[in-house]
């Protein structure tokens, strides 16, 4: 990997910002890429944020990824299941998530693709994902930005909730539904265009708007300062590299181009 770091080391750094001023919540990162997008953010802009180490303890410190040698974990306290459901229904814990399938509500599929009665592909079913989505803020990370993924019409499981109206009953009450930063290989996005529509705000190193929105299926926003998502700073770097010390990270996207070469 380039001594300056490479796409996937950016697109960490542009991730952990979903995390920047959410207080004391836990931060759950779901894979690689998002776990240390969550690391980074506690050890820089984010101290105050809560981690486990994936099984039962908080940790003082976030915990790098892959076979862990002679590290031990700086236990904090216990964090069973149980409590995590607790910070669940509470809304204080903030999860970023990779879903197959996205649609302009922000809908999320991790179910099937296809027909749910014959899918062209099973996958993992909905598991947490209502819940999680009704109750705390959520943000998502995409590897491959590509039409099959940012749908044209609704995902084909709504596994996670949204901001389309058809899909809340009269009465129910929506306002915790807060989706935040979804981090892809071409670019950030955020949900703050009209009514919730997905808005991109920051575009990676040598990718244009036009290539953004012909990789997905329905219409995007465009910020009005839109401008080039920042490389990571040194300090940055390092930290990514002390969390996953076995490189873990650098088959997560595809090619994955050295950052100097990208710009």
């Amino acid at each position: 990997m380039s001594d300056h770091g490479n796409l996937v080391d950016l697109v960490i750094a542009a991730a952990s910002e979903a995390w920047r001023g959410n207080g004391e919540v836990l931060a759950s990162g779901i894979g690689i890429v998002p776990r240390l997008a969550a690391g980074l953010a506690k050890l820089t802009h984010s101290p105050e944020l809560l981690m486990t180490d994936s099984e039962a303890y908080l940790v003082e410190e976030p915990v790098p990824i892959g076979p862990r040698g002679e590290y031990q974990p700086k236990f904090a306290g216990w964090m069973p299941f149980s409590r995590v459901f607790d910070a669940v229904w509470r809304g204080q814990r903030h999860a970023m998530v990779t879903p197959s399938q996205i649609d302009r509500w922000g809908q999320g599929n991790i179910s099937c693709i296809g027909d749910f009665r014959k899918p062209k592909a099973q996958m993992l079913g909905v598991r947490g994902f209502p819940g999680n989505s009704i109750n705390h803020p959520n943000s998502m990370f995409i590897p491959a930005h590509g039409p099959r993924v940012f749908v044209e019409k609704e995902v084909d499981v709504v596994g996670s909730v949204g901001y389309n109206p058809a899909r809340w009953p009269m009465g129910v009450k929506r306002d915790y539904v807060d989706l935040r930063l979804i981090v892809t290989d071409l670019c950030v996005m955020d949900f703050a265009g009209p009514d919730h529509a997905i808005r991109v705000r920051s575009l990676h190193p040598g990718v244009k708007f036009e290539q953004v929105q012909a990789a997905t299926g329905f219409p995007l926003h465009r910020a009005l300062n839109l401008g080039e998502t920042p490389a990571p700073g040194a300090e940055q770097l390092a930290i990514i590299r002390r969390l996953d010390p076995h490189k873990l990270r650098a088959a997560v996207l595809k090619n994955n181009p050295p950052l100097a070469k990208a710009a």
